[in-house]
């Protein structure tokens, strides 16, 4: 028939994203502005 269905984790990668962003690149400071921008969005 079809085979096993057991599924692999290693279709997936697990990484964590603030692991892969240097500390001082520009899109760190982005981030802050535009997290901050839409915060204000939801308060208004």
């Amino acid at each position: 028939m079809r085979g096993s269905d057991e599924r692999s984790g290693s279709l997936f990668s697990y990484v964590d994203l603030e692991a892969r962003v240097r500390p001082d690149h520009p899109l760190r400071t982005i981030r802050e502005i535009v997290n901050a921008a839409l915060g204000s969005l939801c308060t208004a």
